[in-house]
């Protein structure tokens, strides 16, 4: 649980970080960069999103009800 636990923070900051990123190429007219980086944010809110379904279900099997 602890490295789902890490791995969710990695996601997190990494997803600030990629926003950031987006924002600094609009601000200074790099669409190029600013593509990749919506790609990467994607991916990373795909990623979150399967790893708290993951952690979801994990909690539901434990769950004795």
């Amino acid at each position: 649980m602890g490295k789902k636990f890490a791995l969710n923070i990695f996601y997190n900051l990494a997803i600030i970080l990629s926003i950031f990123g987006l924002i600094w190429c609009y601000n200074n007219s790099k669409y190029l960069p600013a593509g990749f980086l919506v790609g990467v944010t994607c991916c990373l809110f795909y990623f979150k999103y399967q790893l708290t379904k993951d952690i979801r279900n994990s909690f539901k099997d434990k769950d004795p009800k």
